[in-house]
Order: structure tokens, then C-alpha cells, then sequence
């Protein structure tokens, strides 16, 4: 015979290196431009709306989605030119980072980030277990290769984040300066490229099965589907296995998988989106030029600026 469950004396407390810590969150405002955010203001082509449509209606509801998103993996593939087996999908960049983290990182394991930087690269780690090295970029805020030096030498990470454009510099990392990190770093270098797409360069040219580099993007900016919570990674085949391994079960939904296959047909509209941003973000900075302010050079789709001291 059992008798009343006793009340618990203290409640079980959580992690001590996460007493800390706070939560990631970003003011959600009912307003037409959310430069919090950095949300796309044009939404998906109605045509997209119309495909969807059509495809949900043939999504068998009683059945598990594709374990793999072997059809989402293909079309991101084929965007970037590389196999499926080099694509990592997941529920937001966020996860995907949260996937190197489980696998590379952990406890006795170290990630390094450069700041100012997206603060998530030093958060994700964090709630893994895995150390954050801090280094400081530069005085005009690009990345000083003195002290990415410093940084491995003293912590030898096993994840290095760079981001590229910065985010909330906006600045482009510059290819030889990172070509110059994966040649120091033993580890993984992440090469997280949210805005990617309104930049001249990319790190995708350095991914191959031979170097231990990643580049991840997401489909929340220039793709208009930020509600979907979709990003992915481009990097080697056996670290692409690596992740699947850590995993959950069937973490992207049938709906996501269809919605982002689709929304990669319409490259040529996301492409014409991109250039009419990029062409108001040299605008912007022209009539930048004529206040009385200082700006960074921007390969975003923001531009940071500050009045002249």
C-alpha cells in the first residue's frame, strides 16, 4: 500500500554552468520592418504558396516524414553543386550548430568565437557543455589573425565560428584571412553564412572531403521562410555522417521538407529579391556617406553605422 507522495524538499536544480545563463530571444513587435529580426519583407512567391498547396494534400498524415530529407538534401544539393551526402538539414542554422556542438564539442572540449559575433555561436556551445574561448576582433571590428593565433594556441579548439557577413558588423571575412584560419585550427571551422547570399564571396569554394570546413545558411532571409524554421549545412561527407549520428528521430516534418524543396525552384526570383537589396543597400550607404556618421563596409543585408565621435 502506497501512502500520499511526500512533498520534495528543494527543487532539483539545474546544471551548475548554466546558472547564468539566459535564454536567446529576440523582441517579437507587430510592426511592417523587424531590423531585429532581419526577417525578409517580401514573402514566398504566390506560386510557392499555390505548389505547396497541391503537394500537402499528398502527405500520407498517419506515417513518420523521410527520416533522411533525402528529397530536401537532393535540392539543396543540386543548388550548391555538391552530393546529397554533403548536406545537413535541420530545423533553423540554429540546430545545425547545435548538431556540430553535440558532436565536436561536449565536456574537455573547446569552441572559439570572435567578437563582436552572432551571439549564438558562444550560446550553443555553452548549453552543450562545451568551453567558450573569446578572442576580440580588431579596432575597425574585422578579424585579427594575431589574435585567432592567440586564442588556438592557448585553447586549441575543436569548433572555430566565423561568420561571414558578420553579424552586426555586416563585414565580409576576407578569403585569405580564412583560408589562413583552416590552415591553423585543428578542429572544425564553421563558416556560418546566414547572409550569405548578398555577399561577393563565399567559403563553400574551400568545403571539400579533405578539409574539416562547414558552411551554414539558412532559408529564413533571401528564401522568405523565416516562419518555416529551415537551414542546413554544406561540409564534408564524413562529418555530414557525424551529425546524423546525434540526430533525433525524424526531426524535420513532412510539411518543412516539402516547403523547402519547393521554395529552392524559385532561385531566379530569390536572385532578383537579393540584387534589389543589394542595390538599396548601396543607396543607403551613398546617402550614409553625406552625414555625419561612421559606417562599416556591409555585405549583408543591414549596414551598422554610429554618429562620428
Amino acid at each position: 500500500m502506497t501512502g500520499p507522495i511526500a512533498a520534495v524538499a528543494s527543487r532539483p536544480r539545474r546544471r551548475a554552468d548554466l546558472a547564468a545563463l539566459e535564454g536567446y530571444h529576440s523582441a517579437q513587435v507587430d510592426v511592417a520592418v523587424r531590423l531585429n529580426t532581419n526577417e525578409s519583407p517580401f514573402p514566398p512567391p504566390s506560386a510557392w504558396a499555390e505548389a505547396l498547396a497541391g503537394e500537402l494534400a499528398t502527405i500520407e498524415w498517419q506515417r513518420y516524414p523521410d527520416r533522411h530529407a533525402l528529397g530536401l538534401r537532393r535540392a539543396i544539393a543540386e543548388l550548391h553543386g555538391v552530393a546529397p551526402e554533403q548536406v545537413y538539414a535541420a530545423n533553423g542554422s540554429n540546430e545545425v550548430i547545435q548538431a556540430l556542438c553535440l558532436a565536436y564539442g561536449g565536456p574537455g572540449r573547446c569552441a572559439a568565437v570572435f567578437e563582436p559575433t552572432y551571439r549564438l555561436h558562444s550560446h550553443i556551445p555553452t548549453i552543450t557543455g562545451t568551453r567558450v574561448a573569446v578572442g576580440r576582433r580588431g579596432p575597425d571590428l574585422s578579424l585579427d589573425l594575431a589574435e585567432v593565433r592567440r586564442v588556438v594556441a592557448a585553447s586549441a579548439p575543436s569548433i572555430t565560428f566565423l561568420c561571414s557577413p558578420n553579424n552586426p558588423t555586416g563585414m565580409l571575412e576576407q578569403p585569405d584571412s580564412v583560408a589562413e584560419v583552416v590552415a591553423l585550427v585543428e578542429g572544425i571551422v564553421v563558416v556560418d553564412e546566414a547572409y550569405g547570399q548578398f555577399s561577393p564571396w563565399s567559403a563553400l569554394e574551400l568545403v571539400d572531403d579533405e578539409r574539416p570546413v562547414v558552411v551554414t545558411r539558412t532559408l529564413s532571409k533571401t528564401w522568405s521562410m523565416a516562419a518555416a524554421r529551415l537551414g542546413y549545412l554544406i561540409g564534408p561527407t564524413w562529418l555530414v555522417a557525424d551529425l546524423d549520428s546525434v540526430t533525433l528521430p525524424y526531426h524535420l516534418d513532412a510539411v518543412k521538407q516539402v516547403a523547402g524543396r519547393l521554395a529552392l525552384s524559385y532561385q531566379e526570383e530569390m536572385e532578383a529579391r537579393v540584387a534589389a537589396v543589394v542595390t538599396e543597400r548601396r543607396r543607403l550607404v551613398a546617402a550614409l556617406d553625406d552625414l555625419a556618421v561612421e559606417q562599416w563596409p556591409s555585405a549583408a543585408n543591414f549596414v551598422l553605422f554610429r554618429p562620428r565621435r
